[in-house]
């Protein structure tokens, strides 16, 4: 189905005291590129719902996108871009690891895997 919504999820496990100021950075600094590339920001979840100072917390950041070609799209943007992998670097130091996935609601699979 070309119309199926494509969610892209972004799991990031911050350095202990960090949760916040990561948040902060990543929604002044990332989001606005983000959305130039087609992206939707759905959600940003603190897990637990807790700033906390002295253990890591996982951000998850939830991001939409209209249809599985504006997600190629989005890739295609993305990837050769040098300021995407700079600014990860930059930020290093608030981040343990970071994992990035991509889905898609289960009754929209089937139409998916005939595209």
């Amino acid at each position: 189905m070309a119309g199926s919504e494509v969610f892209v999820i972004d799991q990031v496990v911050t350095r202990p005291g960090c949760a916040r100021r990561f948040v902060d950075t990543y929604l002044a600094e990332y989001v606005p590129s983000a959305r130039d590339r087609g992206m939707t920001l759905r959600d940003v979840l603190v897990s637990p719902p807790i700033w906390f100072e002295n253990q890591t917390n996982t951000v998850t950041i939830i991001w939409s996108l209209p249809n599985p070609q504006a997600w190629w799209e989005m890739t295609w943007q993305g990837r050769p871009d040098p300021t995407l992998g700079q600014w990860w670097a930059e930020i290093d130091s608030m981040v343990v690891e970071r994992t990035r996935s991509v889905a898609a609601a289960a009754s929209e699979v089937d139409g998916l895997c005939s595209v």
